[in-house]
């Protein structure tokens, strides 16, 4: 196991903090076998998993940890249904008939997650208020403009929003514009990945956790995934670890690990807001993360927190750094908040690629794999793992909104995680320079 777990911290998060307790699993002893394996409890492999038993098909989940321990449970919980760099036009044209069925399930995304939440009645915080994306210096507008052209096009319902609107949406001068989605929102990320895992035993599925897998092959007609303590033999396979791909093996999968780098996020939680306060901070309580390429977001929680968040680098205390870094940006943007205290701060990894482009192969026959969030997990996950069952159902690639690639791993993988990092500092010389 190579997971340092002290360094991906978990115990102050406020998800942690407010969410109850998920089922009790067991871990994965002895000789098993299932129709479909599924290895990772995050979202994409529990609604994977929850797709498979709607159409009657015997499925195993296996966790390192437990469901929504990794990158599920840990964001910011925003529910985006865009990706973060790549328009669609980018996708289409990069990815043809396949990257037109994947944006269609882009555009659909967060209506997806909100329609499942609604439908097993998954308690999870949801607040469908809808994502904004301001413009943080003029020039930028025309990010606005284009992706309001081109989803408008695909029928999705986003509106460009004026200087003026954009300020009584978020309340707030310090953008010049932008634009929003009335389908996304927010959500408790823990509390979903946990409503997921209780809605998939319901329906008959099986899920191991505390039982990192050290390996997979393939031997006859079968799959053979392995850990520690057991094995599960299975007629097809998904991967759904992200960007944890690497982090409990090295030998799980070497190819997926390498072409996503593991970027290390911080999530911030404020003390409860005031009435005041919050009649015109973000008063329409969307979720809003903007085009700083040192990303400015926050949302409200169900106790009327502020979560937020930001980068830090360099040695020392990188809890307290943030502290006061990002309390002096909230001061920045709504003068009126008043004393900015914050109760958690917490950090897990989003998985970057170098394009922006999230990555989907088959890893041989009936078997399949992701990675590649790029902090726009949350909707995307969920919506993929619909379309990764009928991929293991044996669905054909016309029928499937899934842009399959070859794995490209990234050079000199491990030197550039080191560097990663400081690609910080050159995201503030563009922001600073752009306004």
């Amino acid at each position: 196991m190579t997971m340092d777990t002290e360094k991906v911290s978990w115990p102050n998060s406020l998800w942690a903090a407010a969410t109850p307790e998920g089922p009790a699993l067991p871990a994965l002893v002895g000789d098993v076998e299932a129709d479909v394996v599924v290895i990772g409890g995050g979202f994409t492999g529990l609604s994977t998993a929850l797709h498979l038993r709607e159409a009657g098909v015997d499925v195993a989940v296996v966790e390192a940890m437990e469901p929504g321990w990794g990158a599920s449970g840990r964001n910011n919980g925003q529910v985006i249904p865009t990706l973060s760099k790549p328009d669609p036009d980018d996708i289409i044209a990069q990815h043809g008939a396949a990257g037109e069925r994947f944006v269609a399930l882009l555009r659909d995304s967060a209506a997806t997650l909100f329609d499942l939440m609604r439908r097993y009645q998954i308690q999870a915080e949801q607040e469908q208020a809808g994502w904004v994306q301001p413009v943080h210096s003029p020039g930028r507008i025309k990010i606005a403009e284009r992706r309001v052209k081109q989803w408008s096009k695909l029928g999705a319902p986003v509106e460009l929003l004026s200087r003026e609107q954009t300020r009584a949406m978020l309340g707030s001068d310090a953008w010049f514009g932008g634009f929003w989605n009335k389908t996304g929102g927010h959500i408790n990320p823990l509390a979903l990945a946990r409503g997921l895992a209780c809605v998939v035993l319901a329906q008959g599925g099986r899920i191991y956790a505390r039982s990192p897998v050290a390996s997979f092959e393939r031997q006859g007609d079968r799959w053979i995934v392995r850990t520690a303590q057991g094995r599960i033999s299975a007629r097809a396979m998904i991967l759904a670890t992200n960007a944890y791909t690497g982090e409990f093996s090295r030998m799980l999968s070497p190819a997926i690990a390498s072409e996503v780098m593991p970027v290390l996020s911080w999530q911030m939680a404020t003390q409860p807001l005031s009435e005041t306060a919050r009649k015109t901070i973000i008063p329409g309580r969307q979720s809003m993360s903007d085009t700083h390429g040192e990303l400015y977001f926050a949302r409200y929680d169900a106790r009327h927190r502020l979560v937020t968040g930001g980068n830090v680098i360099g040695p020392g205390n990188k809890a307290e750094h943030l502290k006061t870094m990002v309390a002096a940006r909230l001061k920045r943007l709504w003068p009126e908040i008043g004393e900015v205290k914050f109760d958690y701060v917490w950090n897990g990894y989003v998985g970057m690629t170098t394009d922006f482009m999230p990555r989907i192969h088959r890893l041989g026959p009936n078997a399949f794999g992701w990675t590649g969030c790029n902090g726009r997990a949350v909707a995307l996950s969920v919506a993929l793992g619909g379309e990764l069952a009928k991929a293991a159902r044996g669905a054909r690639d016309r029928e499937l909104a899934l842009p399959f690639s070859l794995p490209v791993p990234i050079a000199a993988h491990g030197l550039m995680r080191l560097v990663a990092p400081f690609m910080l500092l050159l995201y503030r010389r563009r922001d600073a320079r752009e306004i």
